[in-house]
């Protein structure tokens, strides 16, 4: 693991992951700073933290270019639903060329470790569209060519969610009662959102400290079963 203190910055932070990837970085000895840049103000002041509030996406990159001191580790827990977006163009726009461009904003200014929550099954080739989407978002984030790249790929996310979502609702629902019954039962295909998000800032200090599985030193992918595993090994 890194032993000196790092400067991160995070997407998303006020999402459903992003915002227990916020609440666990800002309680992490080894993280001294954390940016976050979005359209709405994070619930967690803090003085590690440093929050910038821009309600124009197309402008993060260039906020995320001047950060001082420049981020270690960039997080992004970014994303959306086309129902929100307002159509699949939009949401593309949102999350893949948002992502990717704030990506490449904090690598050019020095980051070394990309963590980024996918879904899984995700695959640029797919006929759904959603996946479509993340195995797009993920391709372009190959291409970045970070040091050490980490790809988050839950199934149904549990956890308590600003929007409702009835279907998601009901799966979290019957996810938590699996789980309540035997971790086995759910950790296949739900995992909770704390769990994402701390098996992220996992993946992302053991990249950067080179302790990433051996094959995955440069690009590593979390499936959903591993998520929890890596949680409980730490």
């Amino acid at each position: 693991m890194a032993n000196n203190p790092l400067n991160v910055a995070l997407l998303g932070s006020t999402g459903l992951v992003g915002s227990h990837f916020l609440t666990n970085l800002l309680f992490h000895k080894s993280i001294s700073h954390i940016d976050t840049i979005s359209r709405h103000t994070p619930s967690t002041p803090n003085p590690k933290l440093t929050t910038l509030i821009e309600t124009d996406t197309s402008v993060w990159a260039s906020r995320i270019s001047q950060l001082s001191p420049p981020p270690t580790i960039f997080f992004s827990g970014l994303g959306t639903t086309r129902s929100q977006a307002g159509s699949l163009e939009n949401q593309y726009n949102l999350e893949l060329t948002t992502n990717i461009e704030c990506a490449k904003a904090a690598r050019d200014a020095g980051a070394k470790v990309y963590v980024l929550v996918s879904s899984g099954s995700a695959s640029s080739s797919s006929a759904l569209p959603y996946l479509k989407l993340k195995g797009d978002i993920e391709q372009a984030a190959k291409e970045l060519g970070f040091e050490h790249t980490v790809f988050l790929r839950p199934g149904v996310i549990t956890g308590q969610r600003g929007q409702s979502r009835p279907l998601e609702a009901v799966a979290r629902f019957v996810a938590s009662s699996a789980g309540k019954i035997h971790s086995s039962l759910k950790d296949g295909w739900a995992q909770d959102a704390d769990d994402i998000a701390k098996a992220g800032i996992i993946a992302g200090l053991k990249s950067l400290a080179g302790e990433a599985p051996v094959g995955s030193e440069k690009v590593w992918v979390i499936e959903q079963g591993e998520i929890a595993r890596l949680v409980r090994e730490g």
